[in-house]
């Protein structure tokens, strides 16, 4: 059963913070492609940034934190909190799941 985290963003913080250390959270992210297994921003209806959103393949909530405490992000700021919750996959690629 994965995990979904959901993260807001921390609306104080410096917006240039976030390109400065894109690159690292790319990296980051492509060196766990094993667990996380997808990624990305959250926007509004405007398309205003609203978080973000990972899906991690593992059974294990502690798992799933101690990821997003070394995302590069994390240590910034950038991110004002997370949600971790377990999520029952249904539906994928056009096929029931259960």
């Amino acid at each position: 059963m994965p995990v979904i985290i959901l993260f807001t963003d921390n609306p104080a913080a410096d917006p240039a913070l976030r390109a400065a250390h894109m690159p690292d959270h790319l990296a980051f992210l492509e060196a766990q492609s094993g667990t996380i297994s997808a990624a990305g921003p959250l926007r509004t209806e405007a398309g205003a940034g609203d978080g973000g959103v990972w899906v991690v393949e593992t059974e294990e909530i502690a798992e799933a934190e101690a990821l997003v405490r070394a995302d590069p992000f994390w240590s910034t700021g950038l991110r004002h909190s997370h949600r971790a919750l377990h999520w029952t996959r249904v539906f994928q690629n056009a096929a029931r799941q259960v």
